[in-house]
């Protein structure tokens, strides 16, 4: 699959970024029956990416039918946990489904240097060209000064109709188009994870699971006085555990990421899970987490963007989900360029049925819906009070105080709530703000 001669000359699109996104969109323009070269800076797509583990596969459901047939699975995610905690508290909703352990399947666990490299292959087998360790430096103009194709470090220029940009978080190639806009170091967060290696059995013991079952924890309250969240993942024999922090808030903490992973491994609730893993992998990585409002333009004469590149990244709480959009707008930007190149027409109007395709797919309709949830679930009341009132509140209704009378729940919540600090007029405006922000 990989290819790291020289760059041909010219092509119809030139894909920057061998991602879920430029690989989905790829596989679009082959499948469309176009010239079609991807740039991947890595030896191989997947080496370069980080993220916790779980794709949801219903995007890949036209895309590549029965996919679950051949994509590179870990665990079939069957149980979902939300779960908060406070010193050495802890409070756990936990869903399980044994559905989802079935075709059509919900979710999976996987590592993204196979996952990409399998949805890759399938633009290479379509069709696509593969250019790996290989550098998109700049973009290429023409004499009029429109884009015209990148310029790379290896073989000279690739000359083409479209560029489409996936080349991750904070894109140069948006930035040199224009597209970006300046950095806000508040719209970002540091992923920060460890690959645990842990025998099969262990995992399918500690987590209640049968083989290839797996489950997906997202833990709110995890990094402490830093805004964050932590996430715990079970791989085929593996564990994925980890952080997501706000860059202005670890900034300001002093801290070490890897310190924040320390502290939540050792947490009572968490320790006697990843008991005995042995480091296997640390990696860190940006995540644009600014939601829809921080989106650049996705679109210009000869040029799109797509994935991270484009910001679409879903941090809402319940949903931390990154990969399934990037699939779908690489697809949906696929599947523009080619309508673009039938018409004649690859100016900014002409590509514009990306925009208006996401804007009527999940896409850009989870991220529009869901705009104000990355600054709710960042705030100081989400992130540091409620997770303790919640475990307080916790604490006492199933503390048996014989032979005192129980107390009621409405008298706990109010004790709770004092304790730390939050005023009713607090919780009904969070009321209000999360009807509004998840209704």
């Amino acid at each position: 699959m990989n290819q790291t001669g020289h760059a041909v000359a010219a092509c119809d699109v030139v894909v920057v970024g061998a991602g879920p996104a430029g690989s989905a969109a790829a596989l679009a323009l082959a499948r469309a029956g176009r010239s079609v070269v991807v740039v991947e800076r890595g030896p191989f797509p997947g080496s370069k990416n980080v993220y916790g583990g779980v794709v949801y596969g219903r995007v890949l459901d036209e895309i590549v039918p029965s996919w679950w047939e051949s994509a590179p699975v870990e665990r079939w995610v069957v149980r979902r946990s939300t779960m908060v905690i406070s010193g050495s508290q802890s409070l756990t909703v936990d869903y399980r489904s044994p559905a989802w352990g079935t075709e059509p399947y919900n979710g999976m666990t996987t590592l993204r240097a196979r996952f990409d490299a399998w949805l890759a292959q399938l633009a290479v087998d379509a069709g696509a060209r593969l250019l790996t360790s290989t550098v998109a430096t700049g973009l290429r103009r023409d004499g009029g000064g429109r884009i015209a194709g990148v310029r790379t470090d290896r073989g000279g220029d690739i000359t083409a109709r479209v560029v489409i940009a996936c080349d991750g978080v904070n894109s140069f190639l948006a930035k040199e188009a224009g597209l970006l806009p300046s950095a806000d170091a508040g719209h970002y967060t540091l992923g920060v994870k460890e690959v645990l290696s842990l025998d099969p059995r262990s995992i399918d013991e500690r987590f209640s699971v049968g083989p290839r079952e797996g489950v997906d924890i997202e833990i709110l309250g995890a990094t402490g006085d830093i805004a964050g969240g932590g996430f715990l993942y079970t791989n085929a024999d593996s564990l994925s555990v980890g952080v997501v922090v706000s860059l202005p808030s670890l900034a300001a903490s002093g801290r070490r990421p890897e310190d924040l992973i320390s502290d939540l491994k050792a947490h009572p609730a968490i320790a006697p899970l990843v008991r005995d893993g042995r480091l296997r992998e640390y990696a860190a990585h940006l995540i644009p987490e600014g939601g829809y409002d921080a989106m650049p333009r996705l679109v210009t004469d000869g040029m799109m963007v797509a994935g991270d590149a484009a910001g679409m990244t879903l941090a809402a709480g319940l949903w931390l989900e990154g990969v399934n959009f990037a699939i779908g707008s690489g697809d949906a930007a696929g599947r523009a360029a080619a309508a673009a190149l039938d018409a004649g027409d690859t100016t900014a109007a002409g590509l514009d049925s990306y925009r208006s395709d996401l804007e009527s797919s999940f896409v850009l309709s989870d991220h529009k819906r869901l705009r104000r949830a990355p600054g709710l679930v960042l705030s100081e009341r989400f992130q540091r009070q409620y997770p303790a009132l919640l475990c307080e509140l916790a604490g006492g209704l199933f503390t048996v105080s014989n032979p005192e009378p129980k107390p009621g729940i409405l008298r706990l919540a109010r004790q709770a709530a004092r304790h730390h600090g939050v005023r009713l007029r607090d919780l009904v405006s969070d009321g209000v703000r999360m009807a509004r922000t998840f209704g």
